[in-house]
């Protein structure tokens, strides 16, 4: 499953939003939900936050891709925040993050929605991404370099890279 214009809206796309902390941007990004797909936003925060008490979702560079599943959501939804500044997001070891992107997943996620999480996180692996993310303010622009580079790969190809590197 490839990220598309379908699960991340342009209007999903926030750029140095005003947050003190990660709740407050779960919060927000609750809101976002609510207000363009129409995902309760009290069931967005809950489940992020459930989430992240199984484990920081915290990448380093920054970048965190705070996601979860939800009850009786049919297909993904997405957003990218970028903060202001970065906030605390795991207390145990001090990581921050800026550059938030949220994935909604439904609770009967299936492979194809964990390899759209794996796409998400290998985009974020890449410096150069990450920098553009984090200076460009066309959100319009964001929103493109987001959707063309999250690409995922088939199962087969990624074994093959791997027997490759050997």
């Amino acid at each position: 499953m490839n990220l598309s214009s379908r699960i991340l809206p342009p209007d999903n796309i926030v750029l140095d939003l005003a947050a003190t902390s990660k709740k407050r941007a779960f919060e927000h990004a609750g809101l976002l939900f609510e207000n363009n797909q129409g995902v309760a936003r009290m069931s967005v925060f809950h489940s992020l936050l459930a989430r992240e008490r199984l484990g920081s979702t915290a990448l380093g560079h920054d970048v965190a891709i705070p996601h979860g599943r939800m009850k009786d959501l049919r297909e993904p939804h997405a957003a990218f925040i970028r903060l202001a500044n970065p906030v605390r997001f795991d207390a145990s070891d001090g990581r921050t993050a800026r550059l938030l992107f949220f994935l909604l997943m439904p609770e009967t996620a299936t492979q194809a929605h964990l390899d759209l999480l794996a796409g998400i996180a290998r985009l974020f692996s890449d410096a150069e991404v990450r920098q553009t993310l984090a200076r460009s303010n066309d959100p319009a622009a964001i929103h493109q370099l987001i959707l063309h580079s999250a690409r995922t790969e088939p199962l087969e190809h990624a074994d093959d890279t791997r027997a490759d590197s050997r």
